[in-house]
């Protein structure tokens, strides 16, 4: 199968190419310079063909998609800096996508949601999400939308970033609101389920939760990378009026001397006080996913593997 694939370079894109190649399929993806370091690596190590573009250069996305058989729409952020907010990336991103497909009558749409999103959250990037997933719907495309929850794996955002708090600091700061649960999913199991649904037709029109086995609080995780990694750190739960002040102020700085996207957001926070769960079971049974426990899962990537 050919398959056009946007943010393939991140940390869940290189994994849905990782199986895509194991499967045997074609792949074209969408770079915004084909000549960085992630963008050649990609290219070397899956044989995949390069795109030069973004989400909102519309000859870029045409010539993308021409000839291909299907598209996983995987771009997605976390934090805003400049004219990348999360309704320009992932509404309006989302939209020249779609259109791109449809113009050239492809009809296979695999899209990257998150869990949480809904109508009427408080959080801006689930609202931006849920305009995406709409713009899918109501696209008439064979589309299948996926949910997933907290991600982790080798060159996480958040399980090294906590590993790394745990190795040099005896406290580790508790932003999350008491009792607010996840469920946690390893990114082989992400990239499994996009690269499988693509030839899975049972899945079309769907949207599914990703998430792992356990529902576990945000000290139950800070606990379970402390048992890995064997420390033992003093957990303080800071304050939300503390959080957000110090989150307005990184907000600030970060942009504005460092021309990056700030480490923590006030948006992040909103979504830190709801529970991020889901039910696992449609999307393992169908695409035959094997549950893998965070415990487990975080062993192959923790300071005595020598991962980070």
């Amino acid at each position: 199968m050919k398959i056009f694939v946007t943010g393939a370079t991140g940390f869940v894109g290189q994994e849905v190419l990782k199986q895509l190649h194991a499967g045997g399929h074609v792949v074209r993806i969408l770079v915004r310079n084909p000549e960085s370091e992630s963008a050649r690596q990609v290219a070397e190590r899956f044989q995949v063909e390069l795109q030069p573009g973004t989400l909102f250069d519309i000859e870029a996305l045409d010539r993308g998609v021409a000839g291909m058989n299907a598209v996983i729409h995987l771009v997605g952020i976390i934090s805003e800096i400049g004219e990348n907010t999360f309704y320009h990336v992932h509404t309006e991103g989302t939209q020249n996508v779609i259109a791109a497909v449809r113009s050239a009558r492809i009809e296979r749409f695999v899209h990257m949601s998150a869990l949480g999103t809904r109508a009427g959250s408080r959080s801006q990037y689930h609202q931006s999400k849920w305009l995406a997933e709409e713009a899918v719907r109501q696209s008439d495309l064979d589309y299948t939308i996926f949910r997933p929850s907290l991600i982790f794996g080798p060159n996480d955002q958040f399980v090294r970033l906590f590993a790394r708090i745990i190795r040099f600091s005896p406290v580790v700061p508790i932003m999350a609101k008491e009792g607010v649960r996840f469920q946690p999913i390893a990114v082989e199991q992400v990239g499994a389920a996009f690269a499988r649904s693509v030839i899975e037709p049972k899945s079309i029109g769907e949207a599914y939760d990703l998430c792992g086995p356990e529902a576990l609080t945000f000290e139950e995780i800070i606990d379970t990378i402390c048992a890995v990694t064997r420390k033992k750190r003093f957990k303080l739960r800071v304050p939300l009026a503390v959080s957000e002040k110090l989150a307005g102020i990184l907000e600030f700085v970060f942009p504005r001397l460092l021309k990056k996207a700030p480490p923590l957001n006030r948006d992040q926070l909103v979504m830190l006080q709801e529970d991020n769960v889901g039910n696992p079971e449609p999307a393992n049974a169908l695409l035959n996913l094997s549950p893998i426990r965070f415990e487990e899962g975080i062993k192959n990537f923790t300071p005595q593997s020598r991962r980070l």
